[in-house]
């Protein structure tokens, strides 16, 4: 990947689109500081990335950023309200439960805050990683196909969701999308072709 620049502002929604194999997930990886970059840098509120430790990152991960993956990414074995609330108890958030009920009420399930997962439709399990992924306010809510595993009309209500969400919080959202129509609702598209961005 050589020549990548770009930035975001508060409530921008930016599709990065392009082939399968362009690099699309590597830049997503890298802006997440999942993937380290060989040169460059990534500045997070004014913080560079990579400066820090893994500690660090992981701390600033918490803090500034949200995520949603094609596969959910839910865990098994806690309800609705658990996996909601685990990044805020991870922060040492004081009103976890109440900010995780108040979440999930917004994306529609607060009749399901006791579901595990297995019970829960994909719709509604890509509205508890929404929640899980706003609840903790972040600056950049990193999105990887969201819709990828979900029926059309199921993956529209998911992405409506998503924007209201990002207008609402002020969340600047970048996403992977091979969905036309999903970049075309984002304020820009990121092209990206063999490492580059066009």
């Amino acid at each position: 990947m050589q020549g990548v620049s770009f930035a975001l502002t508060a409530g921008e929604s930016v599709a990065i689109v392009g082939a399968s194999g362009s690099g699309k997930s590597t830049l997503l990886s890298i802006v997440a500081g999942l993937d380290t970059p060989t040169s460059g840098k990534v500045e997070i509120e004014g913080v560079d990335f990579f400066a820090l430790d893994e500690d660090g990152r992981a701390a600033l991960r918490g803090k500034q950023m949200g995520f949603v993956f094609q596969s959910f990414q839910l865990l098994p074995h806690m309800t609705a309200l658990e996996n909601v609330m685990l990044p805020l108890e991870l922060r040492g958030d004081a009103n976890s439960k109440e900010a995780a009920i108040e979440m999930l009420k917004r994306v529609g399930l607060g009749e399901r805050l006791g579901h595990y997962p297995k019970v829960l439709s994909g719709g509604e399990q890509q509205r508890v990683a929404l929640a899980r992924a706003f609840v903790v306010r972040p600056a950049i809510l990193l999105a990887d196909e969201p819709t990828g595993s979900l029926d059309h009309t199921t993956g529209q209500q998911v992405m409506d969701l998503m924007f209201e969400l990002n207008r609402e919080r002020g969340t600047a959202l970048l996403l992977v999308t091979h969905d036309a129509k999903i970049a075309a609702s984002c304020s820009r598209q990121l092209v990206m072709d063999a490492g580059h961005l066009q």
